[in-house]
């Protein structure tokens, strides 16, 4: 049995059943109840409430960045600035790291908003790719695997997306099935040997 904890935020929680489904008994999923949200969040409650209430993981697939590169209050930029954003998920990756799992992390999703709501907040692509750009840059080498969703997605937000980020039923599966494949990547010479014998 192949334990895999799934960390992130409401994409996370969409895609989650479904990757649980593509995975199959081989492997343990678990995540988790609430929204990851953003870093500085993931990174209070990850050894404080989550870590201990899941199995030991053996891989983890984790992402934050969605809520953090969103601009809530237009003159102060994204929420979460971006020296602080890399500072917490290097924290993050630290903490992660001593549990001995590999570790996957996934580019956040893309968005199709073109304009603010009617308070001024919004989310752009642009913001996002620069958030994926530099957090890669800044712990890429520390981690075992990259899944780009963002590039993944991107091609087909008229089809998969039900707002402005959220995924539909189409969207989740496609969603769920990549995530699943770079969990199957990651330890799927072991787990398809041993079916072999």
């Amino acid at each position: 049995m192949v334990n895999v904890l799934l960390l992130g935020d409401s994409i996370r929680m969409g895609y989650q059943a479904e990757v649980a489904k593509c995975l199959g008994a081989d492997y343990k999923v678990s995540a988790p109840q609430e929204n990851s949200r953003f870093s500085m969040n993931t990174l209070c409650l990850i050894t404080a409430e989550w870590l201990p209430t899941v199995p030991k993981p053996d891989i983890i697939h984790w992402n934050n960045g969605l809520w953090d590169a969103f601009r809530r209050y237009p003159e102060d930029g994204c929420f979460t600035p971006i020296d602080e954003y890399l500072r917490n998920m290097e924290r993050i990756l630290r903490e992660l790291r001593r549990t001995g799992a590999k570790i996957i992390f996934a580019t956040t999703t893309p968005t199709m908003m073109k304009e603010p709501d009617k308070v001024g907040s919004i989310w752009r692509n642009e913001d996002i790719i620069y958030y994926n750009k530099r957090v890669i840059e800044h712990i890429g080498d520390k981690l075992d695997a990259v899944n780009d969703l963002y590039k993944l997605m991107l091609p087909k937000m008229s089809v998969y997306l039900r707002d402005f980020v959220h995924y539909n039923e189409i969207g989740n599966a496609a969603l769920g099935q990549a995530v699943a494949d770079a969990i199957v990547k990651m330890n799927g010479k072991q787990i398809f040997n041993n079916r072999k014998k």
